[in-house]
């Protein structure tokens, strides 16, 4: 699998989306099987507590996890259905992570954050691209850098 990464911009809502999704629409026009993923840095679990008039619409996935909106212009770009591997919050990351840590799957060593957490987000993005048997994972960052 390759990696595209799309971030920057100074607010959210000036298109990386929009950007993501085209990018996906024309890789696919030349074969190539592409799916996208959404990162999130909220804490939240999920896009259904967040402030719509801040935040956005709340786009839900057909297995019925609440996300960004941004996941409603990659489907309709791409003509995929996604499912929750293709949204990811730092919530969800720090949830997985602790609940390993209280499981004690960390063998009690300290749990650090710069060690820990990378190689978990790693891993979602080689998830959503396994489930989608992707060529190409498109990962937008939300917000701002």
């Amino acid at each position: 699998m390759k990696y595209i990464f799309v971030s920057g911009g100074v607010l959210s809502g000036l298109g990386k989306g929009i950007t993501a999704a085209s990018i996906g629409t024309l890789l696919q026009s030349y074969g190539l099987k592409v799916t996208l993923m959404k990162c999130d840095m909220y804490l939240n679990i999920d896009a259904g507590t967040m402030n719509p008039m801040e935040h956005g619409e709340v786009f839900v996935t057909h297995d019925g996890l609440e996300t960004d909106q941004d996941l409603g212009h990659y489907e309709r770009f791409t003509g995929q259905t996604l499912t929750r591997e293709n949204y990811l919050t730092n919530g969800q990351i720090y949830r997985y992570v602790l609940d390993k840590e209280r499981a004690l799957d960390y063998d009690g060593v300290c749990v650090e954050p710069y060690h820990v957490i990378p190689p978990e987000i790693i891993k979602k993005w080689k998830e959503a691209g396994a489930a989608h048997n992707a060529d190409i994972v498109i990962v937008e960052f939300g917000g701002t850098v």
